[in-house]
């Protein structure tokens, strides 16, 4: 199967023995970030630096004249990717014999949420999330589509791998992060990531809803969770049991196609700026009313829009089976195992997994990620790879 190991500009610029260890791991692609958000990362590796802090959501390379005079347009970097720093690793990288892909962040964006509060996720309590840009919000929707559209095609790449395109909840690595005192399980994140900004509240109201009136409901149902008195049902069920079935299938039905239709714009977006033969994959969980990173998808949909998909498979290789059931012939199934020991990654088992990803449908491999992990993590991962 084909690898590709994930990479940050700054783990090669500056470092010019970079490209041939990358690919000495025995990978034929990087994934690049080229969009990407604030982010604190070792780099054990590189002769002069060992900490990079990237202090916000920003592009890793000269942002282009679409964005002038636009209110929502992407920040640039500051001395973490000062520059092009995206195409001078890419150009490196390439050099050592490299496909080069685009790693693209987009509904994820804490300086975004500061600056202008109103795109934000609003829960059903009034707090907002300035780390995810409501996804129902014109404006964001079509800062998100032409963020995708640039950083996505950049000059050198052969392909992009979309994350966080789809709602984005609570969860959020943040710093010195207090909100794991109670367990929400499934049902409660589904709760606390529902949005009540003005495009959702109107938004509901479309699909037969009042907004004060669910709001109302969804605080009700989460008085158990707080109380820690959860549903034995895990997954949708116990969304159901929580906020009962007929309003928790209408919000779902609403923020499904919200996200349908922002993944179909976005897709189409980058394929209009991209060459013949451009490669397009979303990172994606098969679980439609998940959010995050690998935000929920319909895998029979999402394989009718791009050409593939980035499985996250940290916690197993089950989330494999729905996408490769629906894969048609061609599409990349990508499964993603963390690497880095010391970030819960098991290099030493990715011999093993890659079989049994393998066997469930998976076409390709990620490994998160090159420059984050120790030699030794990576000196595992190089002998993995020379047994494929």
């Amino acid at each position: 199967m084909k690898a590709s190991a994930f990479v940050y500009p700054w783990d090669v610029n500056g470092d010019p023995e970079a490209p041939a260890r990358i690919a000495a791991l025995g990978v034929e692609q990087v994934t690049l970030a080229a969009a990407y958000h604030s982010t604190r990362a070792l780099t054990p590796r590189h002769p002069r630096h060992r900490i990079v802090t990237a202090e916000h959501a920003a592009v890793l390379y000269p942002a282009g004249d679409r964005w002038d005079g636009r209110e929502l347009r992407p920040y640039a970097a500051g001395d973490w990717a000062p520059g092009d720093a995206f195409g001078e690793a890419a150009a490196a990288l390439a050099d050592a014999g490299l496909e080069v892909h685009t790693w693209v962040v987009l509904a994820h964006n804490s300086r975004l949420g500061a600056e202008h509060p109103d795109t934000s996720v609003v829960n059903a309590y009034g707090d907002h999330y300035p780390w995810a840009p409501c996804i129902a919000q014109p404006a964001t929707r079509a800062y998100l589509t032409d963020l995708a559209a640039e950083a996505a095609v950049r000059p050198g790449a052969r392909g992009t791998e979309l994350e966080s395109l789809g709602w984005y909840g609570l969860q959020h690595l943040h710093a010195h992060d207090k909100t794991g005192g109670v367990g929400l399980g499934d049902a409660g994140q589904y709760l606390m990531a529902l949005c009540f900004c003005p495009a959702c509240r109107e938004g509901y109201g479309r699909y037969g809803l009042d907004a004060d009136e669910l709001a109302a409901a969804v605080r009700t149902a989460l008085e158990p969770v707080w109380q820690e008195v959860t549903p034995s049902d895990g997954g949708w069920t116990g969304v159901e049991k929580l906020l009962g079935e007929t309003l928790a299938n209408t919000t779902r039905a609403y923020r499904d196609k919200t996200a349908r239709t922002l993944q179909e714009e976005t897709v189409a977006a980058v394929r209009a700026a991209a060459p013949d033969g451009f490669q397009v994959l979303l990172h994606a969980d098969p679980v439609s009313y998940h959010v995050g990173a690998n935000p929920g998808v319909d895998p029979a949909h999402i394989l009718s829009v791009a050409d593939g998909v980035v499985v996250p498979c940290a916690g197993g290789t089950g989330t494999l089976t729905p996408f490769a059931r629906q894969g048609k012939e061609g599409a990349v199934i990508a499964a993603n195992f963390t690497v880095v020991s010391g970030m819960g990654g098991s290099p030493g088992t990715l011999a093993a997994d890659a079989a049994e990803a393998r066997r469930l449908g998976a076409t390709e491999l990620r490994l998160y990620h090159a420059g984050l992990a120790s030699d030794g993590d990576l000196e595992t991962v190089r002998s993995a790879l020379a047994g494929r």
